[in-house]
């Protein structure tokens, strides 16, 4: 599923009283939210959906595949994500 197709979707379960840019400022807005969310705070929790979370990834040496020379990846952050109860039973269906 693409972001078009969400916004179909959101647009779909939100109702007739929706337009597809309501939908689409509404996911825009969640979306923003999350990355706020994880900027300040380091955690977005969103009870049964499931938990994003800023995680740090140490440096390291890597290879290239080509040269097979040895290079020193530096040190980063990524973003996790933690699947809900409710998400994992819904899947599992």
């Amino acid at each position: 599923m693409n972001k078009s197709e969400l916004v179909d979707k959101v647009k779909e379960l939100i109702g007739c009283d929706c337009s597809k840019a309501c939908a689409e400022r509404s996911l825009n807005a969640v979306l923003q939210a999350i990355m706020h969310g994880l900027k300040s705070a380091k955690s977005v929790q969103l009870i049964g959906f499931g938990t994003f979370i800023v995680a740090k990834r140490a440096a390291r040496t890597g290879v290239n595949p080509k040269t097979h020379v040895k290079i020193q990846i530096p040190a980063s952050k990524t973003v996790k994500f933690r699947p809900g109860s409710r998400l994992k039973s819904y899947v599992a269906k």
